[in-house]
């Protein structure tokens, strides 16, 4: 029996506390989404501006910058778990940016899952260069795949089209940063909006429907899935 860290006064949001490859192997069912941010590996002593401020962008060990192998065989490990617990039909988004997204793709395609979509998260706030040497980075990645190649996936395209003012929506998603109010609760360093988490449960799913986010971090997913 798993018993939750946390679960919502609806039974809408679990928590569960523990590894995720780990955890998962206890699941006797499939999950229909997932959304995962597993982590960068960027934080190798750099700094950024934060509230006007130079802030160091260490994360964690979890997030210290690996060798190309380890990256690899990290990302098999947990894409193998999570893909084990998808139905059939199922598919998943994974973020990332330079540093691990391209190592995620390829492990993808290892376990023959079918991409669907690179969205590229656009950012209308990003925090400035401070060196000034190269361009600012303003974007992340999501990668959007269903489990298997000829099992037809779910998506929402009229409620895509309607939120983008009656126009097919791209793979170009303009969105801003996290807010400050999102962080009233804690700060996580790694916390996605609840406008990305939004979008792509809308896009992703129907109602009464299994999703897993095997990093939870800040739990936005679940924040995302009860409003």
């Amino acid at each position: 029996m798993i018993l939750p860290f946390y679960k919502s006064v609806n039974n809408d949001f679990s928590l569960i506390q523990g590894g995720c490859v780990d955890i998962l192997s206890k699941f006797k069912f499939g999950f229909d989404m997932v959304f995962a941010a597993p982590p960068y590996f960027l934080s190798d002593g750099g700094a950024s501006y934060q509230s006007g401020q130079i802030v160091c962008v260490d994360k964690g060990e979890w997030d210290k910058p690996t060798t190309t192998d380890k990256m690899a065989t990290f990302n098999f490990k947990w894409l193998t778990a999570v893909r084990n617990h998808m139905k059939d039909n199922a598919t998943i988004w994974i973020s990332g940016t330079y540093h691990n997204i391209f190592s995620v793709q390829q492990q993808l395609l290892k376990l023959e899952f079918k991409i669907l979509n690179a969205i590229t998260w656009a950012k209308t706030n990003p925090p400035r260069s401070i060196s000034c040497r190269y361009f600012t980075h303003s974007t992340e990645f999501i990668i959007w795949a269903r489990k298997k190649a000829k099992v037809a996936h779910y998506f929402n395209y009229d409620l895509m089209k309607a939120l983008n003012g009656n126009k097919q929506m791209t793979d170009v998603w303009q969105l801003p940063a996290i807010g400050k109010w999102e962080k009233s609760c804690g700060k996580h360093p790694t916390q996605k909006p609840l406008s990305i988490l939004a979008r792509i449960i809308q896009a992703a799913t129907v109602t009464n429907v299994w999703i897993l986010d095997p990093f939870s971090g800040s739990a936005t997913t679940g924040i995302a899935v009860i409003l």
